[in-house]
């Protein structure tokens, strides 16, 4: 059948463009609720957590009129790099420094120590009222740290610590102005990283456990051979967890450390504060100093933390 042509000269008939119209808006709309309104959300959390971070290190930076200056100004107008240097001779940071990373080093290595060994317990093998027993264990984080301070510093105080007389080792004095109080309760776990690690541990394969068992392997063979390798993400979640609450702890410190050259960095500079000419570009430099091995840390093991903490959290 031959096309009908259009009359010459005959006006071309309008397109109805309102169903694809409307379908890229609805499309544009998808977008934004999906791709751009979050980023901006994000954006603007990312900048109101930062913006304290670029106060400190700008402020370290200024010279003395910057920091004078009225109204406040948010960018150095020459960057004093020996504010830090004149920070570090200014206190005893390296002492400070030295105390800390003694503190966090030994509280890594008993939190890597017990929790697993404890989360294991709980999570792997079958004992009568195991689960009562956690559940009395993980109620303990509900329970404020400022509450048992004064319990802890009576068995403290009254608790005899090993001392050398003489070239023999004997019992004498007690744990207060020492690391102990801070350092030894770590190797004896903490409720949240039991809970962490248990969490963890109960996706791996019971299977697993049963046929080394049925092969001859002992408890401390399965968990050390078979069952720690494959926890590696949740113990490395736990180092950082450890080391963070060591490095930035005040409290502890505060109530059991009666000596200056005893102090930890978060302790030392906060009576820095109080007891010496406050300088606020010499103390942004070595809070920024105190920082920056934090931030490092997690860019550096960030994926591990990630991917335990998600882990961690399916059943």
């Amino acid at each position: 059948m031959a096309r009908e042509q259009p009359m010459a000269g005959a006006a071309p008939l309008p397109v109805d463009t309102g169903p694809s119209l409307a379908a890229s808006r609805a499309w544009l709309s998808r977008q934004l609720a999906q791709q751009a309104v979050p980023r901006v959300v994000l954006i603007l959390v990312c900048a109101l957590f930062i913006l304290p971070f670029y106060w400190m290190v700008a402020t370290a930076l200024k010279t003395r009129e910057d920091l004078m200056a009225y109204p406040p100004v948010l960018w150095p107008s020459e960057f004093v790099w020996s504010n830090f240097r004149d920070a570090v001779e200014y206190i005893p940071f390296f002492q400070y420094l030295t105390n800390t990373s003694i503190i966090t080093a030994l509280t890594i290595i008993g939190s890597v120590i017990s929790n697993p060994i404890i989360a294991y317990g709980f999570s792997r093998i079958e004992w009568p009222g195991r689960d009562k027993v956690f559940y009395v264990v993980l109620a303990t984080v509900f329970i404020p740290y400022p509450v048992l301070i004064v319990a802890l510093f009576d068995i403290f105080a009254n608790l005899p610590r090993p001392m050398l007389v003489d070239g023999s080792l004997t019992l004498g004095g007690n744990w207060i102005n020492t690391f102990l109080p801070l350092v030894v309760p770590m190797f004896f776990g903490n409720a949240f990283w039991i809970f962490l690690m248990r969490q963890f541990l109960m996706q791996i394969p019971h299977e697993i456990s049963d046929a080394a068992r049925i092969d001859g392997a002992s408890e401390f063979r399965i968990f050390y051979q078979i069952v720690l390798p494959q926890a590696l993400p949740a113990i490395g979640v736990i180092s950082i967890f450890a080391g963070l609450h060591a490095w930035n702890d005040f409290i502890g410190p505060l109530i059991f450390l009666l000596d200056d050259t005893k102090y930890t960095l978060a302790l030392g500079l906060t009576f820095f504060q109080s007891q010496r000419e406050l300088q606020f570009s010499l103390l942004m430099a070595a809070s920024t100093l105190v920082v920056l091995p934090v931030v490092a840390l997690f860019l550096l093991f960030q994926r591990a933390f990630v991917e335990g903490i998600s882990l961690g959290s399916i059943k």
